[in-house]
Order: structure tokens, then sequence, then C-alpha cells
């Protein structure tokens, strides 16, 4: 896993400029970046972060990096900076995927009319990726924030589970954890929202939410 300097990601995306903005959201933006070496890359940006939070950050960036899986986005790398104007930043990175999110595809710059086998296999894909966090990995990962735009999509339309900036490794023999919401409205489960509690279900209640996307064509919120 490398660990880039802010100096690599400026150069890689023009100093983030907008034209090489490629996603929003509640918690980051998504970057189309180059590096140095011609590797096409993803940038996802998190501002005004603190500090404190740097040590957990790299330890599970290092534990992600070990997870590896077809239908898992592959993480190359990440970055801590600071500047006075932007504050402090975290940078996630990945592997560009040439067709985008599912997101782009269901109601976003790519929209169009994805034929069902596609959307089955785009269904199928992330279920798999999902079940590999919550059942493969050691520990098992919950990734809190799945929704059409952190499912990626490759020249094959093979499914990709991307951004684990918000992901918590869930503790062996526990049945859940108590922690403060995350994620998308409109994708979060109830019982996470009233209660704080996440478990594993919480990933597959939003997986649930997707799908109803894929097979209505019609957004959450």
């Amino acid at each position: 896993l490398i660990r880039f300097d802010m100096h690599e990601m400026k150069a890689a995306t023009r100093n983030f400029h907008r034209t090489t903005l490629i996603g929003q959201g509640g918690y980051g933006n998504v970057y189309k970046g180059v590096l140095q070496d011609g590797t096409v890359v993803a940038l996802k940006r998190f501002k005004n972060c603190s500090p404190a939070g740097d040590e957990g950050f790299v330890h599970e960036m290092e534990m992600i990096s070990s997870v590896r899986h077809k239908n898992l986005a592959p993480l190359l790398g990440w970055c801590i900076g600071s500047s006075r104007s932007e504050g402090h930043q975290r940078i996630i990175v990945y592997e560009f995927m040439s067709n985008g999110s599912l997101d782009d595809h269901l109601f976003g710059k790519f929209k169009k009319n994805l034929d069902w086998p596609t959307r089955q296999k785009i269904a199928i894909g992330t279920a798999k990726g999902l079940a590999y966090l919550h059942n493969g990995a050691q520990p098992a990962i919950i990734h809190r924030d799945i929704k059409g735009g952190n499912i990626l999509l490759d020249s094959e339309f093979n499914a990709k589970v991307a951004d684990f900036g918000l992901a918590k490794f869930a503790p062996e023999g526990m049945t859940h954890m108590t922690t403060g919401v995350a994620g998308t409205q409109g994708y979060v489960a109830p019982e996470y929202v009233l209660y704080n509690q996440l478990t594993d279900k919480s990933d597959v209640y939003s997986f649930g939410i997707v799908f109803l996307e894929l097979l209505s064509g019609r957004k959450a919120l």
C-alpha cells in the first residue's frame, strides 16, 4: 500500500481542478487523477478532518488493503496532509473504473437503459462483495455507506464495492456495535438511525435500497 504525499495528489488532479471532479458526496469528493507513471486513479478526498484520527485511519487503510476480492475496488494507497486554506485532509486512492459508478448509469451523466442481465450482474456482484466483507474478511468489515455512488463498474460492468472511508471493523463475537450514525440519507437502516446500533444487517438494508433502485430506476430520495 503506497503512502502518497499531497504534492503527488495535487499534480495528479491539477490541484483538484473542477474538470477532474467525478463524484460528490456528504463526506467528500471524488477526483480522477493520473499519477506520474501514467496510472489512472480515483481519489476520494475528505476535507476538514481531525488530525487526532490519523493513526486510526492509517491502521484501517492497512487492514482494508489486505482484503482482496473481485467485487471490491482495489485500494492503491492513501495520503494525509494539511494546508492553511483547506484544513487537514485525508485521501484514499483507488484504481480508476472506466464505467464510473452505478449511480452515474441510473441517474447521472451516463444515464441510459441498463439491460436486465447487466442489472442482475451488478446486483449479484455487489452482494458477493458485501458477503465477503461480512463473512470472508477477518475481522469482518461493515461498510456503512452502501449506495449507487460507491458501487463502481469496470469495462465489463463488473461491480466493485468502493469507498471504505466510513467502514468499521466488527470485533469478533459481538452481535452489534454502538456508534455514531454515518452514511447517506435514504440508505441508512432505521435501527441504526434510531438506536445507533450497527450490524452487518445495516449494510444489507442499504443494499436492499440499491437493489430497489436497480429494479425501478427510481432514486431512494
